[in-house]
């Protein structure tokens, strides 16, 4: 592959950890090239897990692919940070308020199913990943903090604790105009051994030569008018085995010191902080990981999206509308650009992920290996399975398909692609965006759709083809062309029984019974009664 000309962004992210691997093979912590994720258990999975898992793997396949080697990815929960607020999407909120400022491996779970708020969001992630067949090794702050995996760093922050401090001091705020806020601030943060919380603890002193520091517990803080109290308890402790924890702008650099992270991707946000802990991770003796930072999804205003604001689109919505690879599809675009994700993008999106999968039927090699769809189907390629799609059917024409019938009945659809591509039954693709082209037809098309009553002029020409439709026995689509060309003119205005309603008739061949409101009409208002009223004195129904 390496003779190749490998163009997709995944191989350039690919070559900058071949060219870290080549400056550290003395300095390896173990024998496989370590990809990291992270995730924040204080709320559940969304689209930015998805998506930044999603490329992770693309880029990792893409060097498996270029050198061969071995490679693993951890995603990890950091679920011994602390609960400041209560969020807004979670069942039962009040129980959560008399544990503000603990860990959140320590907080009861909302909604009584785990043994812990933070379990339940890490078997929520483990399950989200799973759905969609992520390979990856899951860790938790809570078992490598009090597994003592951590214990290496954290002495190794203690003994070079001015000098962590001297690189993050010049980047925080100050409260209220106070000096001491700010030099106060340490890379630590005890949890107090009476009250268990994080949140409510400083750092008095430090005491590297016994691997120890000591701590106040006098933090105290409000929540929406609740007071959260701090103990008063004072003590010295060791730093080890789950005792602190890192605060967040130390905490990557943690992890990519102790695991030996070899590359990892982060939000435009939060470029920053990885500068930052690039800085620390030197300090401790290590090496900062390759990476790049991606663009923020955007609302259809152009807006950021906020999870608090509710402006955004989760994965389960897009599912409901269009395939995951469809998704997928949409993510792998040019992670550096900022994209506006919204429901409207989505048939753009299958039909694009689709016209792909044909491209890469017909592709050589060369082209094959920068096509998305080689990394969206990495699993499938690999395993020797067809991914090429070749019936000719896209999204786009089964939604019009709906909208012209005026149908949601699924095997009238089907009938009409049978006559388009009659061996489009093979490929369960079709069958499946049939289902959600019905789905995204009648949430967003139907609903906006505006008819006028026929006037009396049209009502003839509706009575000479209700008549028509009655009585006709054929198979013909000239038949009914005809009609409309025959001696009537048939009206140019929109109307909603000469819109729609003869072709969901004709769609259904001519039902058994010829009443207005069984075989025509489906919009459930009283103006199918107006319309057979004024119909009458002119056809028999």
């Amino acid at each position: 592959m390496t003779e190749l000309d490998l163009k997709a962004w995944p191989y350039k992210e690919a070559e900058k950890i071949i060219e870290k691997m080549a400056n550290t093979k003395s300095a390896r912590k173990h024998d496989f090239v370590l990809f990291e994720t992270g995730f924040g258990p204080s709320g559940l999975p969304h689209i930015g897990t998805f998506a930044e898992v999603a490329r992770t793997t693309w880029v990792r396949n893409a060097y498996e692919n270029m050198t061969g080697e071995k490679t693993k990815i951890f995603t990890f929960s950091d679920d011994m940070d602390g609960l400041r607020a209560v969020p807004d999407n979670i069942p039962n909120g009040e129980l959560l308020i008399p544990h503000l400022g603990k860990p959140l491996c320590e907080i009861p779970d909302p909604f009584g199913e785990e043994e812990s708020f933070s379990a339940h969001m890490n078997a929520r992630l483990r399950g989200f990943l799973d759905q969609f067949g992520f390979d990856y090794d899951f860790k938790s702050s809570k078992d490598q903090y009090r597994g003592g995996h951590f214990n290496e760093g954290l002495i190794r922050i203690l003994q070079k604790y001015e000098e962590v401090r001297n690189v993050v001091l010049p980047t925080l705020g100050q409260k209220r105009g106070s000096e001491a806020d700010r030099s106060s601030w340490s890379p630590f943060m005890p949890v107090c051994s009476q009250c268990g919380k994080v949140y409510t603890t400083r750092v008095v002193d430090v005491h590297p030569e016994t691997n120890e520091l000591t701590y106040a517990c006098d933090q105290g803080f409000e929540y929406k008018g609740n007071a959260v109290p701090a103990c008063g308890n004072t003590e010295r402790m060791l730093v080890t085995d789950g005792r602190v924890k890192v605060g967040w702008k130390v905490d990557w650099a943690l992890r990519w010191f102790v695991f030996g992270v070899d590359y990892e991707m982060y939000g435009k946000d939060l470029i920053e902080s990885a500068a930052l802990s690039s800085k620390i991770v030197r300090i401790l003796g290590g090496k900062p990981p390759a990476g790049m930072f991606y663009e923020m999804f955007l609302d259809e205003n152009g807006e950021k999206i906020s999870k608090s604001r509710g402006n955004g689109l989760e994965v389960d919505e897009w599912l409901k509308y269009g395939p995951l690879e469809s998704l997928s599809w949409f993510i792998y675009q040019n992670p550096v650009k900022a994209r506006k994700l919204f429901f409207e993008v989505i048939p753009k999106s299958v039909d694009d992920y689709l016209g792909d999968r044909e491209r890469f039927g017909t592709e050589e090699e060369a082209e094959r290996v920068n096509n998305p769809v080689f990394f969206l189907a990495q699993p499938d390629i690999r395993a020797g399975k067809k991914v090429e799609f070749t019936s000719g059917i896209s999204y786009s024409m089964l939604l019009n398909l709906v909208n012209v019938l005026n149908t949601d009945d699924h095997e009238i659809i089907w009938n009409y692609v049978r006559r388009y591509a009659p061996d489009a039954e093979k490929d369960e693709t079709i069958d499946a965006m049939i289902d959600r082209a019905i789905t995204y037809y009648t949430d967003f098309v139907a609903p906006t759709k505006e008819y006028a009553e026929p006037t009396d002029e049209m009502l003839p020409a509706l009575a000479q083809l209700l008549a028509f439709l009655k009585s006709y026995e054929g198979n013909s689509a000239e038949d009914i062309q005809n009609l409309r060309g025959g001696q009537r003119k048939w009206p140019e205005t929109r109307c909603l029984v000469c819109c729609d309603v003869p072709h969901a008739a004709w769609a259904r061949a001519r039902p058994p019974s010829g009443d207005l409101h069984s075989a025509l009409w489906r919009q459930g208002d009283d103006r199918a009664d107006r319309i057979q009223s004024r119909l009458s004195p002119l056809i028999h129904f």
